[in-house]
């Protein structure tokens, strides 16, 4: 993606990157778009200092089009068991904010385990980790993937849980992830 220039039309929020702390951007901030994927935006803005993560449901304010959760969220009806495929691609629309590969071509997801529920639906419980232990981001990551799954068709409950061992390493993304980071 090529950089983009805009300007904030309204007081939105957003995630600071890599502190994760959540603040206010004001209205007419000047700010560049640097990276555009999995429904997120992560914004350069010069005068408050640093990176921030607008999320899709605020993508009006930055001239984006908001794209819905409900409305990109394939699956079955709620109530019915969801599927590993669905559940694998859903979690590929995850992406660190510094980092143009999703979680999964990362390597971050250790384990994923689907369990059908006596009252319908499923729940879905995901062990991952992060590329460096510091990460102010993590806890922001992992909720990103939660709030994801719980918009699945068909998921009751989700669990994203962050865990350390083994530690992660190059080693573990994907070819396609290799290739989008020129590593291939």
């Amino acid at each position: 993606m090529s950089y983009e220039n805009v300007v904030v039309s309204r007081e939105c929020e957003a995630v600071q990157i890599p502190h994760g702390h959540t603040v206010r951007i004001p209205e007419g901030t000047l700010a560049i778009i640097t990276q555009a994927l999995g429904g997120t935006y992560t914004l350069q803005i010069p005068s408050l200092g640093g990176l921030f993560r607008v999320a899709d449901r605020d993508a009006d304010a930055i001239g984006k089009e908001s794209h819905g959760a409900a409305a990109s969220v394939p699956g079955g009806a709620p109530g019915e068991a969801v599927s590993e495929e669905v559940v694998w691609n859903q979690l590929r629309n995850v992406y660190d904010p510094e980092i143009p590969v999703n979680i999964v071509d990362l390597g971050l997801v250790y384990d994923l385990r689907i369990e059908p529920l006596p009252e319908g639906g499923s729940s879905v419980q995901v062990a991952m980790t992060l590329t460096a232990q510091g990460c102010g981001m993590g806890p922001s990551i992992a909720m990103d993937a939660q709030r994801r799954l719980e918009d699945l068709p068909g998921v009751s409950e989700a669990q994203v849980r962050v865990v350390w061992d083994p530690p992660w390493n190059p080693s573990m993304i994907s070819p396609e992830g290799k290739a989008r980071l020129g590593m291939a």
